[in-house]
């Protein structure tokens, strides 16, 4: 189906209708869905983490795979990039991969997760902005907090471990450092991104943990994931009304 037909398919539906630039934007309807999956994936994530806090396992093995697709159906109601559901479903995917303790299902959920991370990469690209001067102060910034994290991990790492670890550390601060282009809402998102799989990390190494060690990985991981999407959505919606086209739906 080409867009065309496609887009005419939806407004027949009432599902999408055109502005006055030729892209096609959410009806009420369509945007009322999209406030009730946003309302939904908040109060999954509230019950998630209090089912945390509480230490019920059975609760949080429930819960955590609603999240990203709540979070998901929310992107794609609001006409979000298909890329960010793309980002979203690998990060669900590897939500439920990392409920296993199993060592090959750790490290496919890592590489679902490293996928992801391409897919904001690629959208950061398309959508961000940045000034050089604090490009090259911020990426120093991370570029030392990666070699130091690295080089503290690596010792108390399994073997089979220390290149994925590494690897994805790479690819994950690489996408913290391009989210500083989208504004603050998406910088934060990637440094609580960065902040919750480092305490993984220093899980696996077998560091010492704060108590209830999972609540505090998934609060910054959903924290993180509900402002990444946030941002690419704002500033998605932002280049359709600067270019009146719809190539930010690609």
């Amino acid at each position: 189906m080409t867009p065309a037909v496609r887009d005419r398919s939806a407004r027949r539906n009432g599902w999408a209708q055109p502005t006055a630039s030729g892209t096609v934007a959410p009806t009420p309807a369509r945007l009322r869905c999209g406030t009730a999956a946003l309302t939904a994936f908040a109060l999954v994530a509230v019950a998630d983490l209090a089912t945390l806090a509480a230490g019920s396992d059975a609760g949080h093995t429930l819960l955590k795979p609603l999240l990203m697709p709540l979070l998901a159906a929310y992107a794609t109601l609001r006409r979000g990039p298909r890329l960010l559901t793309a980002a979203l479903l690998l990060g669900w995917g590897g939500d439920i991969l990392l409920l296993s303790d199993a060592d090959p299902a750790f490290l496919t959920g890592m590489a679902s997760f490293a996928v992801g991370h391409v897919c904001y990469l690629t959208l950061f690209r398309r959508y961000g902005v940045r000034s050089r001067p604090r490009a090259a102060f911020v990426a120093t910034t991370y570029a030392a907090a990666l070699v130091v994290t690295v080089a503290l991990l690596w010792p108390d790492l399994p073997p089979d471990m220390r290149v994925p670890v590494a690897g994805y550390s790479l690819l994950l601060t690489a996408m913290a450092l391009g989210a500083t282009g989208l504004g603050l809402t998406a910088a934060a998102g990637g440094a609580l991104f960065l902040l919750s799989d480092t305490l993984i990390a220093t899980d696996v190494a077998g560091w010492p943990q704060a108590p209830r060690p999972d609540f505090w990985v998934m609060l910054t991981y959903i924290a993180a994931q509900a402002l990444l999407a946030r941002a690419v959505l704002t500033g998605a919606e932002g280049s359709v009304l600067t270019s009146g086209s719809a190539t930010a739906r690609r």
